[in-house]
């Protein structure tokens, strides 16, 4: 016997004034309503109406459970509603991962206007740009650039893609010479990201749709893009950057790109969960927006 089931239709039989009035509100059997009845006395073991043939009354201990039983009854529903209330509407700490360059040059075009969308959201963000396993250290969400993700049982849906670009001021350029090949930049001073795939290789696809892998050296390596694009535009050397960190530097003229007819594989961005049936609002909520801000090309070279 379900007793919250069995509680509910007690109570049913009281504010209904019988049997018969409480069957029909439920839209189940009289039958099954003095069941479900005769069943709680029996677990209770206690008498909780007298009945006639005509009316019915409530013993003093019945009136005593049902006012126990409209209390828990409504604590239930009112529990419902709140579960049922943070469903419908985004709420709560929403926990973000990003690689530091993502979080500190990107993220803040568009958080604010999520956070706006949805008032009743905190976020919690956090950029690194190590190996963070989400599920362990109790993220929501992940952001992640890059060529290709490793197995995994998270959901990882594709936003968008960032081409890479080789990148230079005009000023280093004249001092060292404009690469005309992929072979020049050996004479280069290579600026490299130390948590890439290939560190100091890179592999170009040219014109002709042939590849050339060439190694690289430099004086400069740092496991965050923002100290190597700085180098960079301190004019110390040539860098491969994603287009989303560069843009605005190629936009101004500040960078320009070396060996443009040359190309380096995309990198594409990302949103990473946890595989969940119940996908909480606030993530839902997140990914949509990512999805749809993402939907219109944001970095062109």
């Amino acid at each position: 016997m379900d007793q919250l089931a069995a509680m509910r239709i007690f109570r049913r039989v009281v504010e209904s004034g019988g049997f018969s009035a409480a069957a029909d509100a439920l839209d189940i059997s009289h039958t099954v309503v003095s069941r479900q009845v005769r069943q709680l006395e029996e677990l209770l073991g206690a008498q909780l109406l007298n009945r006639t043939t005509r009316r019915f009354s409530l013993t003093e201990v019945g009136q005593l459970y049902y006012q126990r039983c409209i209390d828990i009854i409504d604590q239930v529903e009112d529990a419902a509603r709140v579960v049922s209330h943070h469903h419908a509407r985004p709420a709560g700490v929403l926990r973000i991962n990003a690689p530091m360059v993502f979080g500190t040059l990107e993220m803040p075009n568009w958080l604010p206007q999520f956070m706006q969308a949805y008032p009743e959201l905190k976020v919690d963000v956090v950029c690194n740009d190590r190996f963070v396993d989400l599920i362990s250290e109790e993220f929501d969400v992940g952001l992640r650039i890059t060529r290709s993700l490793p197995d995994s049982t998270l959901v990882a849906k594709r936003l968008t893609v960032s081409d890479m670009a080789l990148v230079a001021t005009p000023a280093y350029l004249e001092k060292h010479g404009t690469p005309r090949e992929p072979k020049d930049l050996q004479q280069h001073n290579f600026l490299a990201y130390s948590l890439a795939l290939q560190t100091t290789e890179l592999v170009f696809t040219g014109p002709d749709g042939r590849e050339q892998l060439v190694s690289l050296s430099g004086n400069v390596q740092a496991n965050t893009g923002l100290i190597v694009c700085a180098a960079a535009r301190a004019g110390m050397g040539i860098t491969a950057s994603a287009t989303f960190v560069v843009h605005e530097d190629l936009k101004r003229g500040e960078l320009v790109e070396v060996l443009p007819e040359y190309r380096l594989q995309s990198r594409d961005l990302y949103v990473l969960y946890p595989r969940n049936h119940h996908l909480s609002p606030k993530v839902r909520a997140f990914v949509d927006f990512l999805a749809d801000y993402y939907a219109t090309p944001r970095w062109p070279v």
